[in-house]
């Protein structure tokens, strides 16, 4: 689904004396890819999973545009994922799975 989209990873490298720096291939739809702009902002400014990844990877590279291409990735494949199980999204996920689960006045158990 991420080289449908063009997000995929393509690395230029001829030998041992060319190496260029790894890039998105943008050979798939640029609609799809548009399409996930948006909600890859959103979800950095309101979801603190993502919020904490964009921060790393900023931390790392510099380049925030570099980030949010990240996210759009993460994103096609959360919805793809969540699609093929036909489940919905679940924040709380990860606290459910290691046995801690949020009560209703927001405190773990």
């Amino acid at each position: 689904m991420t080289s449908y989209a063009g997000l995929d990873v393509k690395e230029k490298q001829s030998g041992t004396s060319v190496k260029g720096k790894p890039k998105i291939s943008k050979r798939g739809n640029k609609y799809l890819r548009k399409s996930l702009h948006m909600p890859a902002l959103g979800a950095i400014s309101h979801d603190e999973r993502f919020k904490a990844i964009f921060a790393r990877l900023v931390a790392r590279h510099g380049i925030k545009m570099k980030a949010v291409v990240a996210i759009q990735r993460k994103l096609l494949e959360l919805m793809y994922t969540l699609y093929k199980k036909q489940e919905k999204y679940d924040k709380n996920y990860f606290n459910n799975n290691t046995g801690e689960h949020d009560t209703e006045d927001g405190k773990k158990e």
